[in-house]
């Protein structure tokens, strides 16, 4: 019992310092700390009247190609509901719906990743990178998938999404927080379409009618965008061995 817990203490003392040292270190950019000091007050009031801790515990992102938003979740524990905090406007968007297949397609990704890189010095204001390509990518695409995709401001893209640098600034500090609340893995889902909008759905039919495979593709994301919708929490999603999204809870 004595062994177990001063693992225990071990264990939460070096998560404690790991995750103060990833928001010290992030501070040490001055992108990142002028940010900090511009609008971490304004969040935590924010978060405030949204009912939220702060600073952020656990976040959720999830973006729409067509209807060009991005929109961000929060909750403050795994037992509750998630709740949209904020959707800021995606302002410039590359390629066509439809997943990307091969590096130089100018496709932004679908599917479901989460954040893998925190880019404080990025060319583009400031950057969250996602996994892409994750394993289903992988199995489907081509021999060279490409890579370096990310969520990032300047407001240009050629496959990636851009956001206003007053916005990437907001949501980088929300990540930020939320990372170092101990939230490792940060889910990042992108969709072709919003698909309770009647409008969106009218255009992706008549865009991919001759695109079988897309279509295909398209309803597999949408059962994960119905359950979200339904239950305000993330299903557990596997890869099967041809390389297709399943639910399996």
């Amino acid at each position: 019992m004595k062994n177990f817990l001063f693992f225990l203490l071990v264990f939460v003392c070096v998560r404690t310092t790991a995750q103060s040292s990833f928001m010290d270190y992030q501070r040490n950019f001055p992108r990142v700390a002028d940010a900090m000091n511009r609008k971490a007050d304004t969040l935590r009031k924010q978060f405030a009247v949204a009912g939220l801790q702060w600073p952020a515990r656990e976040i959720y992102i999830r973006s729409f190609k067509y209807d060009s938003q991005l929109e961000v979740w929060v909750r403050n524990n795994p037992t509750e509901p998630f709740r949209l905090f904020k959707t800021y406007s995606v302002c410039a968007l590359a390629g066509t719906l439809g997943p990307k297949r091969m590096e130089g397609d100018y496709q932004v990704p679908e599917g479901f990743y989460y954040i893998n890189e925190f880019k404080p010095n990025s060319n583009y204001h400031m950057s969250l990178g996602i996994n892409y390509p994750n394993p289903s990518d992988k199995m489907l695409n081509a021999d060279n998938p490409g890579g370096d995709i990310y969520i990032h401001g300047s407001c240009v893209t050629v496959g990636c999404i851009p956001i206003q640098d007053k916005q990437i600034e907001e949501l980088y500090i929300i990540a930020m927080s939320a990372k170092s609340s101990g939230q490792d893995f940060i889910p990042v889902h992108i969709f072709p379409i919003r698909f309770n909008n009647p409008k969106s759905v009218a255009y992706f039919d008549r865009t991919t009618k001759d695109e079988p495979d897309v279509q295909q593709f398209a309803t597999r994301l949408k059962e994960v965008y119905d359950y979200f919708e339904k239950e305000k929490k993330l299903p557990v999603i596997s890869i099967n061995f041809k390389g297709g999204y399943e639910i399996i809870n």
